[in-house]
Formats: C-alpha cells, structure tokens, sequence
C-alpha cells in the first residue's frame, strides 16, 4: 500500500505492506533514502504502539489532531497528515468520483459496529461503519449514494490503518 504523509510539513511517500504485527515499509522524503525496513508494531493500548525497529524498542502515541494526527516519539511531537493517493481526484483533492469507492481504517483501531451489509443501498454520508480507536469511537461515513459491494469489516475485529472496511458501487 502506498500513503503520502507529510510529517511537521515535509512531504513524503510511505510504501508497506504487513503481515499481522510485522510490517515491511520504505519512507522516502528529503531527509530519508527510502530504503526498505521491518518493524514489529504492536498497539499495547488504544493509540499507544511498542515498535521494534532494527533491534530498538519506541514507544509511539498516536492521538487525533486538527491538522491530522499528532504522534510523539522520544519526547517529540509531530505533527502528520496522512494521504491516500487513490481518493485523490483528477482535481487533487480527495472526493467522491465515479466507480467503486473503497472506505479504509484511518488509523489501527477495533471495530465496534458494522452498520450495513452487501446489497444495502446508501446515501451519501449514511453511516457504514463505527471503529473505535484511541478511546474514541468514529463513525466512517459513505463518501457517494450508492450499493454497497463489499463489507470486510466484522465487529470486534482489529484493524490496521489502511484496511479496507466497506466497499461501494
């Protein structure tokens, strides 16, 4: 999968791919190579993540921001916007185009309620999903009028951000 973050206002393009709790990823920016890493991630609490990365352990606290999300590390805050270079139209900003639309996990989190099932008709903004994450429960809300295709999310699943929930025609 591929995200395009900008961290404390300096773009950059994650690519990574998981296997449960191991993750393979490459981050290029203008401050990184963009070489490929493994890290085992594990939330130990909602919003807080114990991560092994090249034989160190971090703990990372994840919390939702009005920028984004606000992630602290070692003492330190950034500030991260996350991006998902597939919702972005031809005019550069995310929306609701034509065809299917895919509704992802924003951030790791549970799913708490699946509010529709495959066949189901939507309007634009009805609710599909509720995921709690980080203590707080958010509904994901459909992006078009449409039917809905494919449900992969299952109450009291964990999800990864960037799993697909809810898929709509």
């Amino acid at each position: 999968m591929k995200l395009l973050l900008t961290i404390d206002n300096r773009p950059g393009e994650l690519t990574f791919d998981h296997n449960d709790q191991d993750y393979r990823f490459a981050y290029q920016s203008d401050r990184t190579d963009g070489r490929l890493h493994h890290a085992t991630v594990v939330e130990v609490e909602p919003g807080i993540f114990s991560i092994l990365l090249n034989g160190h352990s971090h703990e990372v606290k994840v919390v939702n921001g009005p920028e984004g999300y606000y992630v602290d590390l070692e003492g330190h805050r950034s500030v991260v916007e996350v991006r998902d270079p597939r919702a972005i139209s031809r005019t550069g900003r995310g929306g609701a185009g034509e065809g299917r639309q895919v509704i992802s996990a924003p951030m790791p989190g549970k799913v708490v309620r699946v509010l529709v099932a495959e066949g189901d008709s939507v309007e634009a903004g009805a609710g599909l999903v509720v995921v709690e994450a980080m203590k707080m429960q958010n509904e994901l809300k459909a992006p078009k009028s449409g039917v809905v295709v494919a449900v992969k999310a299952q109450p009291g699943a964990t999800v990864a951000m960037g799993d697909m929930l809810v898929a709509i025609e």
